[in-house]
């Protein structure tokens, strides 16, 4: 998606706005698109470079949870520091913290040649420390479209952020899945100067770092500070404990950060073990799970960029929230049990490749991603609305250091019951979502009027 796809996408979902506004809309999305892309090329190969040094496959949950931990420990601070500093800081110092981590998550596989595999294992985990510390940009990209945009407005507007992430995550993964592939491989070592490792996994990880790079670029050039409500310059710092415990002391957000936690918890099973279930059960490698998780990010989309802000028109971004949990949950549930769901269904005609099992996977992965894109634009939209003008960088800091925290824990929790049971962590997570239902329904049943921020 490039800025004049943003700027038209802006125009024609907010026609009202003035031309500054939609520019500002424009160019925030735009990026956010180019970062997630680069973050999205890495996702295919990230599980086969931590197998390729020889470790358990729990090492990729810890590896899942120290970016999270480290998301978790710096959001709130990023989101503070935002409300106060500026929007634009906070979003060009995560973006060079990720061309930083990018470049050096991509020599770990040299270092592993060259000084053993324990620091090249360290590496991986320090510059995806690095990522997680400086992975603000999304949380405060929130807050500025916030800025800019009136409550009534305003879940359509982060629904065109989370179509961003959706577009990173169509052309990202693609692109993963080329760099890692022999013929480019091949001609990498044949362009590129003999001290630049090109290997499959090096060159998704440099090219992310490049794209990174971009957005920076981009950023340094289009992005203003937005207008706005500020917090006063003297506002003592909090610390990260008082802050979760102010929101978990308010009743408007208490619920909904208890939701991010969970969700993100229960998420965990599909956003870290998927790529192993895909190998293990399916048989596929990079390219092939590339081509799935681009067509998951179609569907995101879709979903976040167009369903979300015409059906939040008619309902409640609660009810909204509801339906998405409902869908998360069923599709969790199914999902490791979709080759035996497709072993049931009739025969497809088509190509050799369009298999049952595929089939049955490819319906299950079209409703996780429809309830995963309602919810996350849901409970982000009632997040904004909840909190106070001057307090947005805060309360999205709070609520995505919440699901920080859940992705810290829930990730080595579900490599070692996949390592026990494939199916198990993707059960575990549905189940989890229950009580997030139950909490999302009480909010809805509550008059919309309450839940706007003065």
């Amino acid at each position: 998606m490039s800025a004049p796809e943003s700027a038209v996408s802006a125009d024609a979902e907010f026609p009202e706005e003035s031309r500054g506004t939609r520019r500002a809309l424009a160019v925030v999305i735009a990026v956010v698109f180019i970062d997630l892309l680069g973050f999205g090329v890495v996702i295919p190969i990230l599980p086969f470079y931590v197998r390729s040094f020889g470790v358990s496959d729990v090492y990729i949950g810890f590896l899942a949870a120290s970016y999270s931990l480290m998301q978790f420990l710096f959001a709130p601070v990023l989101g503070r520091i935002s409300d106060q500093r500026g929007r634009r800081p906070v979003i060009m110092l995560s973006l060079v913290g990720s061309v930083l981590a990018w470049t050096v998550f991509g020599v770990a596989g040299e270092i592993d040649l060259l000084f053993g595999t324990g620091l090249a294992v360290a590496t991986l985990f320090a510059s995806r420390m690095l990522a997680g510390a400086m992975g603000g940009n999304i949380a405060t990209a929130q807050a500025y479209i916030a800025d800019i945009t009136p409550p009534a407005r305003r879940a359509g507007a982060l629904g065109l952020v989370g179509a961003s992430f959706s577009l990173g995550f169509i052309f990202g993964p693609a692109l993963g899945g080329l760099m890692a592939s022999d013929p480019v491989v091949a001609l990498a070592r044949d362009l590129l100067p003999s001290f630049v490792p090109a290997t499959r996994f090096s060159l998704p990880s440099f090219t992310a770092a490049a794209l990174s790079l971009v957005s920076l670029g981009f950023a340094f050039v289009f992005l203003r500070e937005p207008e706005r409500t500020r917090a006063p310059a003297g506002t003592p710092a909090t610390t990260l404990v008082s802050q979760f415990r102010t929101a978990l002391a308010d009743d408007d957000l208490r619920g909904l950060v208890v939701s991010f936690f969970v969700v993100s918890v229960a998420f965990s099973g599909i956003q870290v073990m998927f790529i192993p279930f895909a190998a293990d059960v399916y048989g596929y490698g990079e390219t092939e799970t590339a081509l799935f998780l681009t067509y998951i990010g179609l569907l995101g989309t879709l979903n976040q960029g167009v369903v979300v802000g015409r059906l939040a028109r008619r309902y409640s971004e609660a009810k909204l929230a509801v339906v998405g949990a409902v869908g998360l949950l069923l599709s969790l549930a199914l999902l490791p049990f979709s080759p035996d769901i497709g072993a049931v269904l009739p025969a497809v005609g088509g190509p050799p490749w369009l298999t049952r099992e595929l089939v049955a996977l490819l319906f299950v992965g079209a409703l996780l991603s429809f309830g995963n894109g309602m919810l996350n634009v849901s409970l982000s939209t009632l997040v904004s609305t909840s909190a106070s003008a001057d307090q947005q960088g805060n309360a999205f800091g709070v609520t995505q250091g919440a699901g920080s925290l859940g992705r810290t824990l829930g990730p080595p929790s579900m490599a070692a019951l996949y390592v026990l049971a494939y199916w198990s962590p993707f059960v575990v997570g549905a189940t989890l979502i229950v009580p997030v239902v139950y909490v999302l329904a009480s909010v809805a049943r509550r008059p919309r009027a309450e839940m706007e921020a003065p």
